[in-house]
Formats: structure tokens, C-alpha cells, sequence
């Protein structure tokens, strides 16, 4: 499925520079950076067109249709996470959504991670995530990835061009690199291959590219 969520490398993996962004740290929060992938999701997802919904995405396995259902479940599923719960209680899919009422469903998911995640102290948690349990502030980043990533296959599958906030992008780079490591895709690790692009590419495109994606 090439998601984020479900690597299953070693968690600490992630917390080298996700988990420093804890609450006892001056450095950047990483719930910021959450919220704004999680907006800019929802803007990309309100632009798709109808006539748009059978067409192929970046990710084989989805076509629009089901990328922008399972981008309504990922953002549910950040909500039960963030309070500690069990996420697989949240299917991969929302199937119960209607054709075209993805972005109606998308705002109260979107508000109710805000508040979810409001408390500080979410960071510091231990919190159950499908890849294993990881601290808060590294789970934010994870799922930081997990939007930018799907938004690049909505917008590449819409003809949308999203602002791409590019200090964030290279904040999720500087972490998944550690996480996901370019050797040994397939299998446990559900990722394509990396792409090779240029070191100069835009953060974007060098970002999906390390997920297996051609820019």
C-alpha cells in the first residue's frame, strides 16, 4: 500500500529527530507541521472533480476514488491514535462514505485532530500506531508523511498544484530517511524502490521520490 504507517522497521528509527521535537524541547513541534498537511489534504481533496473518480494515481493500488476515501480514514485515524486508542479500530477505508462526500467528511475528522492534539503532552506519549508503539512527536511526523505523500498522488491524479510548504517537506525528509531506509523495499518494508532524482530537485519531488514515486 506504500503507507508510512505501515513500515515496520525499528520504531526508534523515528525518534532521532521526530522526538526531539518533544515538549521538553526548544526545537520545532511537530504538531504544527501535522496540522498543516492535514489542511492542505483537505483543500486537495475538496478540488477533486467527479469526472475524476476512476482516474489512476501515483499509488498503483488506488485510483481517486479510493485515495480519497482512504485519506478520510487516515485522518480518523490520527484522532483515535492521538487519544490513545486502538487504531485498528479504524478501517484503512472509509467505504461508507458516498461518491463526491469525501470533503464533507474530511472537516469534522480535520477538526477533530486539532483537538485531539491540542494537549502538549500528546508528544511525549507512548501511542499505538499500526507500524508499533512510538512517541507522539514521532508519530506526528510519520503521519505528517503519510498526507504529504497521498496529497502529491491526489494532486498529480486532479492536475492540481499545491503550495508545497517546503521547510516542512524537508523536515519529513530529514525523518523518513532515517525510518525508511532506500534498501531492502518489498516485503516487510512496502515500499517501491527508491527514484533517483536530482540533489537539487524541489523538497517535493525528492520526498516522493524516496517513497518509490516518479516525480
Amino acid at each position: 500500500m506504500n503507507n508510512t504507517e505501515q513500515l515496520i522497521e525499528t520504531p526508534s528509527d523515528f525518534t532521532g529527530t521526530a522526538a526531539a521535537s518533544g515538549p521538553s524541547s526548544s526545537s520545532f513541534d511537530p504538531r504544527a507541521d501535522l496540522a498543516a498537511a492535514v489542511e492542505l489534504a483537505g483543500r486537495t481533496l475538496a478540488a477533486v472533480r467527479p469526472e475524476q473518480f476512476d482516474a489512476p494515481t501515483p499509488c498503483e493500488e488506488f485510483d481517486v476514488r479510493r485515495l480519497s476515501s482512504h485519506l478520510v480514514a487516515v485522518v480518523r485515524r490520527i484522532s483515535v491514535i492521538g487519544r490513545g486508542e486502538d487504531p485498528f479500530g479504524v478501517p484503512s477505508f472509509a467505504d461508507e462514505i458516498p461518491d463526491g462526500g469525501w470533503a464533507a467528511a474530511w472537516e469534522p475528522g480535520a477538526r477533530e485532530v486539532a483537538e485531539v492534539w491540542a494537549d502538549p503532552g500528546v508528544l511525549g506519549r507512548q501511542l499505538r500506531l499500526p507500524m508499533g508503539v512510538l512517541p507522539g512527536a514521532a508519530a506526528a511526523a510519520v503521519y505528517t508523511h503519510e498526507l504529504t505523500v497521498h496529497t502529491w498522488d491526489l494532486a498529480r491524479a486532479t492536475g492540481q498544484d499545491p503550495k508545497w510548504d517546503q521547510a516542512l517537506i524537508e523536515r519529513v525528509i530529514d525523518v523518513v530517511r532515517r525510518a525508511l531506509p532506500a534498501e531492502t523495499r518489498g516485503g516487510r518494508i512496502p515500499f517501491a524502490e527508491v527514484v533517483a532524482v536530482d540533489a537539487g530537485a524541489p523538497a517535493i519531488d525528492r520526498l516522493v521520490a524516496w517513497a518509490g514515486r516518479r516525480p
